[in-house]
């Protein structure tokens, strides 16, 4: 999500039309604030005082304003009220597994995630016509491996190729990126609180050891309410057009390693991790992919592992809707392309606010666990060719099916290249070995075992 690195100290134009489109989509009714915002739209917000004013109280008006009576999904964002509107039957692990089988499967979700990041990272906040196009002028799709950058002149003229990226031929580790801060963050407000942590101590975790302009979008809207003040869970709606962004949802995949066998326990963990920044779905794809991941060592079939996932949120959500849709789709046994097809169509990549979504990049994970066929190199390649958020979607698809495989079974075409390194923007986690991750977390895990009956 780094592509857009705005300071967000004050509301822009691009805000309030993200706004606009946030409150559609969660089904508000703008008929009284509608000429306001076609207003604030022909107004220079980065220049103009009275329109800055005028701009953060129409923030704080919309947030109030009523559901339309047409609006056909139930979408809370407090626990309990999420709890009820799930599907009625639990999964639980059916036995347990050795302790040494365990601790490969959370290894290799540990190497999934940072081999699946890294496929991504170099064509992040790319538009589909420049990764298809670069990708076929040097004969790389159908994608198949990490992502080059020795390419002819005219090729690297021609899409305006950034040298510079994290390109498999100029890095020698998994260097600093969002999705991987965040999976290191969980382990360490877990190591500091163990697992009654609560959604203030995320807040105080991140001010305390994330710097500021390492966040982005809704989570550095969020920081700047702590900032302000403002607590969980406030500090998720106060003028935060990004609250149902993708977020949240990088952010799970820790606490489904910190609840293998327990889904509903992953879900919660999941909840008051990103109840401090997102709301509604923005909520829900961090608690999917959380349940998602408690399962996945347990679980051979993808389709089993994602309606597993889908129990631990609101039946009558959006993203539910969305992610049934596709799995509908493979039932109907249309073609990856297909499905691609139809997900460009149904959101605008050159829009940020569906680029950005945690919707439409969660259809890109469906897509990618159910076309993968549970082949890694096929299940991240396909989620990352689908274009959209490239980086955050192999990083999650690579978690899950690291999980579903262990360290052992991964190819080490995807996993030598990393050299058991993360780089991260963590306060005392600057480098480390994966493995050491890996391992430290899974013993404070294993020593905070059964936390609950």
């Amino acid at each position: 999500m780094s592509q857009f690195k705005q300071n967000y100290l004050y509301v822009n134009n691009d805000d309030l039309l993200i706004e606009r489109q946030q409150f559609l989509d969660e089904g508000r009714d703008l008929a009284e604030v509608a000429e306001e915002f076609a207003a604030l739209a022909r107004t220079d917000l980065e220049t103009d005082a009275q329109g800055q004013t005028r701009a953060n109280a129409l923030l704080d008006r919309t947030i109030e304003l009523p559901m339309r009576d047409d609006y056909g999904f139930a979408e809370p964002s407090d626990l309990d009220g999420i709890r009820r509107a799930r599907p009625h039957n639990r999964w639980r692990a059916p036995r347990p597994l050795d302790d040494d089988v365990l601790f490969d499967k959370v290894v290799g979700a540990w190497l999934g995630r940072c081999a699946g990041c890294l496929l991504g990272k170099p064509v992040e906040g790319w538009h589909s016509a420049k990764i298809w196009g670069y990708l076929q002028a040097t004969g790389r799709f159908p994608l198949a491996d990490y992502i080059r950058s020795d390419a002819p002149d005219e090729i690297i003229a021609k899409y305006q190729i950034p040298r510079e990226r994290a390109y498999i031929d100029r890095v020698s580790h998994m260097v600093e990126d969002d999705d991987l801060n965040y999976t290191v963050i969980g382990f360490a407000i877990m190591k500091q609180h163990g697992v009654t942590f609560t959604p203030l101590d995320v807040a105080t975790f991140w001010m305390q050891n994330l710097p500021l302009l390492r966040t982005f979008t809704a989570e550095r809207v969020a920081y700047r309410n702590f900032c302000r003040l403002i607590s969980p869970p406030e500090s998720a709606s106060f003028r935060n057009p990004y609250r149902e962004w993708i977020g949240a949802q990088i952010r799970a995949d820790f606490w489904g390693y910190a609840a293998l066998g327990n889904p509903e326990l992953a879900a919660e963990f999941a909840w008051r991790d990103a109840s401090v920044s997102h709301v509604k779905n923005g909520i829900y794809g961090e608690m999917w992919v959380a349940a998602m991941l408690a399962a996945a060592p347990f679980i051979e079939n993808p389709r089993k592992v994602i309606e597993i996932g889908l129990g631990e949120i609101p039946t009558s959500s959006r993203l539910a809707s969305d992610i049934r849709q596709v799995i509908a789709w493979h039932a109907a046994g249309v073609s990856y392309d297909q499905a691609v097809e139809r997900i460009h169509a149904r959101w605008d990549e050159t829009n940020t606010h569906h680029w950005c979504h945690t919707n439409s990049n969660a259809q890109i994970v469906a897509v990618g666990l159910l076309w993968g066929d549970r082949d890694y190199e096929k299940s991240i390649c396909r989620a990352v060719q689908a274009c959209f958020d490239t980086d955050c979607n192999g990083a999650t698809v690579g978690s899950i099916v690291g999980m579903m495989h262990g360290a052992h079974a991964l190819p080490a075409k995807w996993i030598r290249p990393l050299n058991d390194t993360l780089e991260t923007g963590v306060r005392g986690y600057g480098r480390r070995h994966i493995s050491d991750l890996a391992r430290e977390g899974f013993q404070l895990v294993q020593a905070l075992k059964e936390p609950r009956a």
